[in-house]
Order: C-alpha cells, then sequence, then structure tokens
C-alpha cells in the first residue's frame, strides 16, 4: 500500500538487527523510529549517526531517527517491528502496552519461544497486547551486516493479515532485498527459532573435525527434525522447504557469522560453555532456545534427537564426544524425512 510509505515505522530493538532492518527502511526512503532501553546509546547514534556497538561502520540514512522517548515515537505510528531477543520479548510487550499498545500492526524479526513457556511469539502478542490490529513475522537467511550493506538478501514475512504483509514487503522490499509473503506464521516461527539449536550442532561437529559429510547429514536430519516440531504445532510442512525453514537453517549451520555455530564450533574444540559464550556482547539464542524445544518435544512426543544432545551438551554436562556417540549408536530405522 503506497500510502504506508509515509507512516513512520517504530523498530524496537538497537542490536546489529534492529538496526539493519531500520537501515534498510530508512535507506527505501520509509520515515523509521529506532527506540531501545538504552537512550545514551541512542544519543550517541544520532550524533554520530552510526550504530559503533553493533553495526560498526554502517551510516544511519537520513530517514533514520533515533528516537530515546517510546511515548512520543508510539504517537507517531501505528506499524512497530520488535527486534530484541525471545528473552526480552514479553517485557518489550509490556513496556510497550504500559505506553499505550492500542490499535497497533506489530510485526517482529526476533526468533525463539517466550522462555519458560515455550509458546510462540505470537501467542505472547495475544496475551499482552490484545488489542493488536495486525501481527507478522519477517524471518529467513539474513545476517544484519549483509543486509545493511546491501547485499542480496531474501525473507518471508508471515502475517495473519494479507494487507499487512503487502503493505511490510512494499515498505522492505528494493532491489537488493526480495520479500515474499504468505500466513503461515506458526511454521515461519518455529524454521527461526528451531535452526539456531541445529546451528550449535553443526558448529560442535565442525569444531571436532568432523568433516563435510556429517555436516550435511546434520543439516538435512535437523531439518526433519524442525519439520516434525513444526507441523505437531501447526504449521505447514511446505513451509520448512523455504526460506524460513531450509534457508536459514542453511545459513546459520555453515557459515561462521552466527554467532550460534561459533558457540558449536568452541564446545567442539573443547572450550566450556561459560568460555564460549563469553566471547561475544551477543545473545546467542539457540542456548536456552534448546531448553524450549526439548520442552515441546516432549510434550507432543516429537523424536529430535540432535536437539536432544545439544541440550545434554550445552545443559547437562554431556561431552561432545559423548553426544555423537549417543547419536552414532542409535537403533537403525528406514529414514525419515518428516
Amino acid at each position: 500500500m503506497s500510502s504506508d510509505r509515509d507512516i513512520p515505522v517504530l523498530v524496537i530493538g538497537a542490536g546489529s538487527w534492529g538496526t539493519a532492518l531500520a537501515v534498510l527502511l530508512a535507506g527505501n526512503g520509509v520515515p523509521t523510529l529506532l527506540w531501545s532501553r538504552e537512550p545514551d546509546h541512542l544519543r550517541e547514534m544520532a550524533r554520530t549517526r552510526t550504530n559503533t556497538a553493533f553495526l560498526p561502520g554502517i551510516l544511519l540514512p537520513p530517514a533514520l531517527e533515533p528516537e530515546p522517548d517510546l511515548a512520543r515515537a508510539l504517537t507517531r505510528t501505528r506499524d512497530l517491528l520488535i527486534a530484541v531477543p525471545s528473552a526480552g520479548f514479553r517485557s518489550t510487550l509490556r513496556t510497550v502496552a504500559a505506553h499505550d499498545g492500542s490499535a497497533l500492526r506489530l510485526a517482529w524479526a526476533t526468533k525463539g519461544f517466550d522462555p519458560g513457556t515455550g509458546k510462540l511469539l505470537h501467542e505472547v502478542i495475544t496475551e499482552e497486547l490484545p488489542q493488536t490490529t495486525a501481527r507478522a513475522i519477517i524471518s529467513g537467511p539474513t545476517f544484519a551486516m549483509e543486509v545493511a550493506r546491501g547485499l542480496p538478501t531474501a525473507v518471508t514475512v508471515a502475517a495473519d493479515a494479507s494487507g499487512f504483509a503487502t503493505s511490510l514487503a512494499a515498505r522492505f522490499a528494493s532491489d537488493h532485498f526480495r520479500v515474499y509473503t504468505g500466513d503461515d506464521i506458526i511454521g515461519v516461527s518455529v524454521g527461526g527459532a528451531v535452526k539456531n539449536v541445529l546451528a550449535i550442532a553443526a558448529g560442535i561437529a565442525d569444531g571436532m573435525g568432523l568433516g563435510a559429510n556429517t555436516r550435511a547429514a546434520l543439516v538435512t536430519r535437523g531439518l526433519a527434525e524442525i519439520t516434525r516440531l513444526g507441523v505437531a504445532l501447526g504449521g505447514r510442512r511446505e513451509t520448512f522447504t523455504g526460506l524460513a525453514g531450509l534457508g536459514d537453517l542453511v545459513l546459520t549451520c555453515t557459515d561462521d557469522q552466527s554467532r550460534n555455530r561459533k558457540l558449536g564450533l568452541a564446545l567442539g574444540r573443547g572450550r566450556t560453555l561459560t568460555e564460549a559464550s563469553g566471547e561475544t556482547h551477543q545473545v546467542i539464542e539457540g542456548v536456552e532456545t534448546v531448553r524450549e524445544v526439548i520442552r515441546l518435544a516432549r510434550k507432543h512426543d516429537i523424536d529430535m534427537p540432535i536437539s536432544n544432545e545439544v541440550f545434554n551438551v550445552i545443559h547437562q554436562g554431556k561431552s561432545p564426544r559423548e553426544a555423537l556417540k549417543a547419536l552414532l549408536s542409535r537403533e537403525r530405522k528406514a529414514e525419515d524425512v518428516v
């Protein structure tokens, strides 16, 4: 909808991903507000016109306005895009609601489950901001720096209102950023969350020097795990062969820009979880996501052996070598591709 291009989008979350999406929108000429819980960081961004802490070297377009006052920002728009870690998603919604969350159209680029409940994030929105008029998730194989640099990228926007999906696609799309639309919010959400767990597994395998054959097997069998869980939760099977499923999984399992893969590499090389996690100042989503994945797998009686061994390594103290032995010694059976 062309008229929407004049309505500011409020991006919440000034980390690497939130800033990259704000840069993309503003670069397309869309008025863009950027808010986070750290007003000093926003003021520094406004002064230097860059996010040195999380996206160094990328200049903020003129249409991007860091806005420390959330209440003021909410009076200027009806469209929000949340890009915060999943652990902070519910509290972010509550902050918005406290200032006025009425009649909003809400999109999110967060990948994960609600910690402690295992709920998908659209369910959290229903609980915390029930008056939201439209919801949409943006997901796919994306690294923030590549998006900010304008490298070719494709994503999926899944919304519960086709008009909102179309509106978002029109504002995000450019000659280097392609947007596909759909309505499978559940499938896109599950694909984006569980791939972080499999990326840790792939990193562990590569850290152990197990080779390309192992990595390919983990990606393939990992996709089967994601699909089984996603379908059980209500997602559509075909979603998992698309950008938000296979595409995102391949990206995070094979490239060292992935924080989850890098964590796995460190674990596979003998580092402890504390040592491996301490090397980054950003959240490694898979560490907590795997708790919710295993909780959901047990609840729905879903077989997820790779995810289960990642859980054992990270949270039960199992060594990567013991986890590998457990996977290889499983009972032989016919290949179940879903």
